[in-house]
């Protein structure tokens, strides 16, 4: 009995050993600043971070150094995957979460094509189920991986004011399924409501359904007529790269995803 507490007690010991020490380099890293290439490399290719404030911008550097730590990147097709292309993603995958505790929990892996890609879908309609090949720019699975396009995710990160970038795109629908489900009801700020936020998104889908089959003009992509999470997503890129227009057209929904990642990207510089 006495060799089998010991043993207890030795277990137990090794692994609050290793949460101290995962807890201790995951609070180095997030506390250490990038170089200053580093710094001038997310600022060339991602120039939406020239608009953060500085206490956010900041904040950025510890989250890109937490985040690269974290995920390995990995090219296909022949692609060599280069620094800038990691700090590119990283910083925009971390501007998400740059303010609030919501994290990538269970993403270790980013896949990078050169140029769009092949994907297989499936469709089930009864017993029977058809697959088919399809182009896509980015893709994000349950817990993991993100595959990109790094052609379309450098433009999208370059054009920062067209409401179009397939990296926030994809990270919107990680943070997604962090509640357990890809379903555009993601986990919550504190002080959030889940009824508030399902009435303020199912009113602002419906709309923007009947508006894209009607043919009308919509700040939020058409594609997020899809599905709610497809809308959410989009919403999402709009949020960061249009927030004025987001905020003018559709002010509900704004004011949702500002208490959700507790920014407002309205008051950017």
């Amino acid at each position: 009995m006495v060799i089998f507490f010991s043993l207890l007690l030795l277990v137990a010991g090794i692994l609050a050993y290793r949460y101290w020490s995962k807890q201790s380099k995951r609070a180095a890293l997030l506390a250490t600043a990038l170089s200053e290439d580093e710094r001038d490399t997310i600022e060339r290719m991602v120039p939406i971070i020239r608009r953060l404030p500085a206490g956010l911008r900041n904040k950025l550097d510890g989250k890109v150094n937490l985040f690269r730590n974290q995920v390995s990147f990995y090219g296909c097709d022949g692609l060599e995957v280069t620094e800038e292309m990691e700090l590119s993603i990283a910083a925009q995958a971390c501007l998400l979460v740059i303010n609030s505790d919501l994290w990538y929990d269970n993403l270790t892996t980013i896949l990078i094509y050169p140029n769009a890609f092949k994907s297989k879908q499936q469709r089930h309609s009864g017993y029977v189920v058809t697959e088919k090949e399809i182009i896509r720019t980015g893709e994000s699975w349950d817990r993991g991986p993100v595959i990109l396009s790094w052609a379309h995710s450098k433009q999208g990160a370059l054009d920062d004011h067209d409401g179009h970038n397939v990296v926030l795109h994809e990270f919107a629908h990680q943070i997604d399924d962090l509640s357990g489900g890809t379903n555009g009801v993601p986990i919550l700020s504190a002080g959030q409501s889940f009824a508030e936020w399902e009435k303020v998104f199912l009113t602002a889908y419906d709309a923007h359904v009947q508006a894209v089959e009607h043919g009308h003009p919509t700040v939020i992509d058409p594609y997020g007529a899809t599905g709610h999470e497809e809308f959410f997503a989009v919403s999402v890129e709009v949020f960061f790269e249009r927030p004025r227009a987001l905020k003018q057209a559709v002010p509900d929904v704004y004011a949702q995803l500002s208490k959700l990642f507790r920014l407002n990207p309205v008051d950017w510089a």
